[in-house]
């Protein structure tokens, strides 16, 4: 064959899988969204097969024949960047046998659709045989992906979402986050003690939806390519030139909605960025979820909870919910530090948390320490030591609160914090190349900001690994020093 044919051939077939990881990615999208409750059992269906599709192109014998020859041809060092990218797309998929690949997408499926009405019931016992046979399945995923590539099962799964990352890894992270966030928290709500308690002003879906569609124009989201939605559980979905993101309301606490809003833009800013020379192809896509997390948090944590943006989403929330709040009143509501139970909702300081919690959880669930049976009580005692609040009796606020499980997501949790790392350590970078993050915006400058993450995180998609693209960013591999720092200069 001729110079280069293989890789060539290789770019088409993976160009043939991102088409249809599109329509999966869309599928995904309106079950969430648009989906009338009767045609869950025909989609769930429908995705299986669609499911098992794309496993079947990526373990086609043609595939392995390809890349065991395309490293023989003379490719640039971008080529060999997206060559390494559908290695690890092929290995991850010739590990799983098709019919576990349906049969996970059919349960999950369903285990998710009946999860919605049963968190809102507060339905442990009907939530319970479902989430057990997701992780029946799960647990075999592992133990298969783990022998597959000489990984604990655990890590296995964790090498899904956040290639290269191993408990170890975490477990040195966490462990330091434990010697000093426990006594940060409580030195902050000493701290915020005489703080006024303000309630927050009602405002209808009408007028979050307005102010949420101002503030994603603010922060540069491009509605060509790309729409707001409403879905029980905040998500980022679809591709690239097509970013769905979604938010849920609440008419009491329109923070709510607004923040998780911010949240997903960051996201979608980040697959809006991402290479146009290189999508279709594994090296255009986002480098990891720990850096894509990284990116959502970069936008609600640092960037909306700061002091330069204040004014511009004060002037905006007066606006649209017919009211006056002052920037003090704002940026109390923004940086209060108080113990609860939703993830989503947590504040900054007490979220490492949650994420602790659940890293615990799923090693257990995996590894075979805990049964999902143990979840209501384990749950319950881990939040009454790490944040000295019970869940008992209350499971939809507990075990149940979020989609994770039910769509068989585990091992994705620790990138949350992993992100909020990465976000710290940008910033920290961008000061000392730019100037800060608060003073820019305040100066009108939030292009240079994002113009920052463009150049250095989201116009490289996966062409360079986690720590290439850590290290050219900002000198260094991930340094959770930043965080600390971070944590210590707001609230402290």
């Amino acid at each position: 064959m001729t110079s280069r044919s293989h890789y060539h051939a290789l770019c088409q077939q993976f160009k043939t899988i991102y088409h249809f990881e599109h329509l999966q990615a869309l599928g995904d999208w309106d079950q969430a969204t648009m989906m009338p409750a009767g045609g869950s059992q025909a989609r769930g269906e429908a995705m299986a097969q669609l499911a098992l599709h794309i496993h079947a192109l990526k373990t086609a014998p043609s595939l392995a024949e390809h890349l065991a020859h395309a490293a023989d041809e003379p490719l640039s060092a971008a080529q060999q960047a997206n060559l390494r990218e559908m290695r690890y797309q092929q290995l991850q998929a010739t590990a799983l046998p098709g019919k576990l690949v349906q049969t996970k997408t059919q349960l999950t499926y369903a285990c998710e659709h009946a999860w919605r009405a049963q968190r809102q019931q507060n339905d442990w016992q009907g939530f319970k045989p479902n989430l057990e046979a997701v992780i029946a399945l799960v647990r075999e995923e592992a133990q298969i992906l783990g022998e597959a590539q000489q990984l604990a099962p655990y890590d296995a799964l964790l090498n899904k979402f956040e290639p290269g990352t191993t408990m170890a890894q975490i477990d040195r992270v966490f462990g330091d986050l434990k010697t000093w966030l426990p006594s940060l928290i409580q030195q902050v709500q000493a701290k915020q003690q005489a703080w006024p308690t303000k309630a927050l002003p009602h405002a209808t879906i009408a007028q979050q939806k307005a102010l949420n569609l101002d503030v994603m124009t603010l922060l540069g989201f491009d509605f060509k390519q790309g729409r707001l939605d409403t879905s029980s559980h905040p998500f980022s979905g679809g591709v690239p030139g097509d970013v769905r993101i979604t938010t849920r309301y609440d008419k009491h606490d329109f923070l709510t909605a607004l923040f998780s809003t911010i949240h997903e833009t960051g996201h979608a800013r980040y697959e809006q960025g991402l290479p146009l020379e290189w999508r279709g192809q594994p090296a255009g896509n986002a480098r990891s979820m720990a850096i894509h997390e990284s990116q959502s948090l970069f936008f609600e944590m640092q960037m909306a909870r700061g002091t330069g943006i204040l004014p511009l989403l004060q002037q905006r929330i007066n606006h649209h919910l017919g009211c006056q709040i002052s920037e003090l009143e704002l940026q109390h509501w923004l940086t209060r530090v108080s113990p609860g139970r939703i993830r989503v909702d947590a504040d900054e300081v007490t979220y490492p948390c949650h994420i602790m919690l659940r890293y615990e959880v799923e090693k257990g669930l995996i590894e075979g320490r805990l049964t999902v049976a143990d979840l209501p009580e384990f749950w319950d005692a881990s939040m009454q030591s790490l944040l000295g609040l019970s869940t008992q009796g209350d499971y939809r606020n507990g075990c149940m609160q979020d989609i994770h499980w039910p769509v068989g997501e585990l091992g994705y949790f620790p990138s949350y914090s992993l992100g909020a790392m990465y976000a710290a350590q940008f910033s920290a970078s961008m000061q000392n190349q730019i100037g800060s993050i608060d003073a820019l915006i305040a100066a009108g400058e939030l292009t240079l900001v994002t113009q920052w993450l463009q150049d250095n995180i989201w116009s490289k998609g996966a062409l360079l690994t986690t720590d290439e693209l850590v290290i050219a960013a900002t000198g260094e591999t991930l340094n959770p020093a930043h965080f600390k720092q971070h944590l210590m200069t707001r609230y402290l």
